[in-house]
């Protein structure tokens, strides 16, 4: 049995859709950065996207476990040609598109972007694959919200289900693997 332990990155201040953008984190509130340093295992594994906002989060709460290389199957969604631009501007750009997007997350994919579907899979790989490698009781990953999302998935059932939780900044989400079967421990909780 293996647990993850999500946390999603510090908070950015973007109103803007950022998934592959490199937008630095904002880790000034050091109390609350202890505060989930403290509530994670000591000694689990860590790993994190390789974006510059998830990299610099596992730096501020790595503790004395093993450390993986920054991870780029951890990204945040490919948002294509929406990165960069808000919803509103989304919205006007894509009406139709950015709607089935939010409302039946599958393989609807924005312009030049990835689907659910796609970064599920991309992911869910990595996640499968470090899982077996690893064959460890505690794993920390520090990753986004889509990304977090897409593992809820597997322990809920539905992309609907698992969107329907909010996953805030230095969050942390737990889930427990044991084979192919996930369930989901707690989510967004905030030290």
């Amino acid at each position: 049995m293996t647990t993850w332990w999500w946390v999603r990155h510090g908070p950015t201040h973007e109103r803007a859709f950022t998934g592959w953008r490199d937008v630095p984190a904002d880790l000034s509130d050091t109390a609350r950065v202890a505060r989930l340093r403290a509530h994670l295992p000591h000694g689990a594994t860590l790993v994190a996207s390789d974006l510059q906002r998830a990299a610099r989060t596992a730096d501020a709460i790595a503790g004395s476990g093993l450390r993986l290389p920054d991870a780029p199957a951890l990204r945040e969604f490919n948002f294509g040609d929406w990165d960069g631009l808000t919803f509103d501007e989304v919205n006007r750009r894509d009406p139709q598109l950015s709607r089935q997007f939010w409302e039946t997350p599958g393989d609807v994919r924005p312009p030049n972007g990835e689907s659910w579907n796609e970064l599920a899979e991309r992911v869910g790989a990595f996640v499968d694959a470090t899982s077996a490698q690893l064959r460890t009781r505690d794993i920390i990953a520090v990753a986004h919200i889509g990304v977090i999302m897409t593992q809820l998935e597997r322990a809920l059932g539905s992309a609907s289900a698992a969107m329907a939780h909010p996953i805030e900044p230095l969050s942390v989400t737990c889930l427990r693997q044991e084979g192919s079967n996930w369930q989901l421990v707690s989510a967004n909780l905030q030290p």
